[in-house]
């Protein structure tokens, strides 16, 4: 067998959602070609390419939902389908030249830095290898499935899928079903299970809280007139922007404010469920934004139905064709979905990401994820995550965050390659000196004041490690210029050195230049 020769490439990044193609279109267009991109599915799309159970919508409005860079005026809803953004993303890659840069059915199986030659060694799942100078993360926290630990779940002899693996060919019509998790995805999921299967039955943990979902259909003179006039499109998409930046207030100052929020979801629940005792099961007992705030206007009418059983007892265990509940009931069961979210609290598996000295990233984050500014790691040089710990909004739009990584990870190569350094590591006390800032604002917050257990707090250390307590404009501020005062950037120190390098004014001025369009 033939020994493949070694490629090496300035910048490697990882995934194709949002994070992954909006850095490789940055990057082309500040004329860097040298890069690649390690997709491991068949075509882009990230999360909304393996997320397309029935139902599957944003819950941000779709202008505010995409690109600055490149706004769709061909939206047909105000909250865009599974579909619709895929496409969109495709779009993207097509129009911007990105896809002779991408590797797809590639998945890497390790990222190791290479502490004498001051680069990334990279293995697919092949077990061909690569070299980069630096490595994008562009995966996004919620990538990897979680699933109950359920004693006999293996044992079951049924139909068992997880939302993001939607098995389509697997007719519901005549099932009993059970659905295990009342999450964001289950929410739109479940209106359509309800409607197949003979029967329907809910394990709800936590109830969450629902609000109407002020969805319409886009016009097609809407439509028109924004492919027209494209700053009618922005103007729209600069005031949905301070319309959702507006309830950062409640979720992250004065918790206090939700209770305008508990008036409407307590009124929605009225109006949907006839039921009162139904009412009491899906009523939270906890403060409105304290976990994921959901919207839907038919997850309630399809409880309501006579084929739908909300369930509160805990699973004891599964058998070969039925669950057994902690009271004792058995209920014999053809299937089981789950829609029990993913690990966002643990978003990289162990064993795949080596920093320097060989440290797993696992074991440099004993209390969970961390890193400064949510973009870098101590002890990881020239490593970026995009989509990183704390960086998760309640209230806004994702792509707003991730345009501000992308432009503070533009600064920082530009810096790289005007002061001619092979590396970045940030200081572990300014990392520290971050995080224990972002854990001390965020202990006002709803997320840790509103009585709930929810997967934004790791679950041994019980911090935060996932949301940004504030505006994201704050967020934009501290990520226009690369702060290189707070890295480490001599080589000529394997061991760190206290001796940090500035940029100049020259260099200062050019980072300037470099931020990405808000």
């Amino acid at each position: 067998m033939t020994k493949q020769t070694t490629t090496h490439h300035k910048v490697a990044i990882i995934g194709t959602g949002f994070s992954g193609l909006g850095m490789a279109i940055q990057l082309k267009q500040s004329g860097e070609e040298d890069f690649i991109v390690f997709e491991k599915e068949a075509g882009v799309g990230g999360t909304w390419r393996v997320n397309h159970y029935p139902g599957c919508a944003c819950d941000v409005p779709s202008h505010l939902y995409s690109f600055s860079f490149a706004q769709n005026p061909n939206w047909t809803r105000m909250f865009a389908p599974q579909k619709e953004i895929k496409a969109y993303l495709e779009y993207c890659a097509d129009t911007y030249d990105i896809m002779p840069h991408i590797k797809l059915k590639t998945a890497l199986s390790s990222a190791r830095w290479d502490n004498k030659n001051n680069r990334w060694t990279l293995q697919d799942n092949q077990g061909v290898e690569y070299t980069a100078d630096v490595l994008i993360a562009g995966a996004g926290g919620l990538s990897i499935p979680s699933y109950p630990s359920v004693e006999g779940l293996n044992k079951f002899k049924g139909k068992t899928f997880h939302s993001q693996d939607w098995d389509h060919d697997y007719d519901l019509k005549g099932k009993r079903v059970a659905v295990i998790g009342t999450g964001a995805s289950a929410i739109q999921f479940v209106p359509h299970v309800q409607q197949q299967a003979r029967s329907l039955s809910l394990y709800q943990r936590t109830p969450p809280w629902i609000l109407p979902k002020p969805d319409r259909a886009i016009s097609k003179i809407e439509q028109k007139l924004f492919k027209r006039i494209p700053k009618a499109q922005q103007v729209f998409r600069d005031g949905l922007y301070w319309l959702y930046e507006s309830r950062a207030v409640g979720f992250s100052f004065d918790p206090r404010l939700m209770s305008l929020a508990k008036y409407w979801a307590l009124k929605h629940i009225r109006s949907q469920i006839s039921d009162p005792e139904l009412r009491k099961k899906v009523t939270p007992d906890y403060t409105v934004g304290c976990k994921r705030i959901l919207m839907s206007d038919d997850y309630y009418q399809a409880l309501d139905q006579d084929n739908t059983e909300v369930i509160t007892t805990g699973i004891k265990k599964v058998t070969a064709n039925s669950i057994v509940r902690d009271d004792g009931k058995e209920q014999k069961i053809d299937a089981i979905i789950f829609g029990t979210g993913f690990k966002a609290s643990d978003p990289i598996p162990r064993g795949f990401l080596f920093g320097r000295n060989g440290q797993d990233i696992n074991d440099a984050w004993p209390q969970g994820p961390e890193a400064y500014k949510g973009t870098t790691v101590a002890g990881f040089p020239n490593l970026f995550i995009l989509m990183g710990p704390n960086t998760g909004l309640g209230h806004n739009s994702m792509v707003y965050m991730i345009e501000s990584q992308i432009a503070y990870v533009k600064s920082a190569l530009k810096f790289m390659g005007t002061q001619k350094i092979p590396f970045v590591d940030v200081s572990a006390d300014k990392q520290r000196e971050f995080n224990d800032k972002i854990q001390n604002k965020l202990t006002d917050t709803v997320w840790s004041s509103g009585g709930c257990q929810s997967w934004y707090i790791h679950p041994e250390s019980g911090r935060n490690v996932t949301l940004w307590p504030g505006f994201t404009w704050q967020f934009r501020l501290q990520t226009r210029h690369f702060d290189a005062s707070a890295y480490y950037t001599n080589p000529l120190y394997n061991q760190y050195s206290s001796k940090r390098l500035t940029p100049s004014k020259k260099s200062r001025s050019t980072m300037q230049s470099t931020e990405a369009t808000a």
